[in-house]
């Protein structure tokens, strides 16, 4: 597709993967919103990219209608959806409350669940759209303490697959993209904590990737890809 003058939406848009992504589409001439629950680094996102900011919540389901009603009032349209937001929790079966899975559900399967919903009605109405879910390759192998974040992210792989063949006869490509091991500060944040290596993965590298699945011809594209550190090591 032709990024520049698209108009995208990234969620977990304030750091990480996400902020990268949204860098990524601005520099191809896209015109993008990052959405989050924290003002502070979506603001400062949104200045670096010369773009805007929605505060709110994926899991909340007013927050979820009302970044996609803004971003469509604003442009008068939504082209793409990267559905970004989301966390984990890494802990063994026999520590994780039923509170810690349910809040995790909440973001990572609820909240790209509600936007997805939200972006699908828009991209029906036009005939078009791009739906972009960043899984993990946790996604596709069960591991030791990713009880909640694994299943979540196997979850996100299945309605996305639900998704793309629904979708496809209204123009819509869905893509899901399942990163490796990302220098951020999303392992620590999950309680894991990992060395810092130049040899993993970084959130660019993600970016990339998902520029050039966009950049596909629209008669095609590609449904699935993981990315991987070449020599982690």
């Amino acid at each position: 597709m032709e990024l520049k003058g698209a108009v995208a939406l990234v969620t977990g848009g304030g750091s990480g993967i996400g902020r990268a992504v949204a860098e990524a589409l601005a520099r191809e001439g896209a015109i993008v919103t990052v959405m989050g629950r924290r003002e502070k680094p979506l603001r400062e996102a949104a200045g670096a990219i010369g773009g805007g900011y929605v505060v709110g919540d994926v899991g909340d389901e007013a927050d979820a209608v009302r970044a996609v009603s803004t971003v469509v009032e604003q442009h008068g349209r939504l082209d793409i959806l990267v559905n970004n937001a989301g966390y984990g929790l890494f802990k063994p079966l026999v520590e994780t409350s039923l509170e810690e899975f349910q809040a995790l559900y909440r973001t990572n399967v609820f909240g790209a669940f509600l936007m997805a919903r939200e972006a699908a009605k828009q991209f029906i109405a036009q005939g078009s759209g791009e739906l972009i879910s960043i899984a993990s390759t946790s996604s596709q192998k069960g591991s030791a303490t990713r009880t909640a974040y694994g299943s979540s992210k196997f979850a996100l792989r299945g309605m996305s697959e639900c998704w793309r063949d629904e979708l496809r006869r209204h123009n819509v490509r869905v893509m899901t993209v399942n990163p490796s091991e990302v220098m951020t500060d999303f392992a620590a944040k999950a309680g894991e904590e990992r060395a810092r290596s130049d040899k993993k993965l970084r959130p660019e590298e993600i970016a990339d990737a998902i520029v050039g699945d966009l950049r596909v011809d629209q008669r095609g594209f590609i449904p699935e890809f993981s990315v991987f550190a070449t020599n982690p090591y």
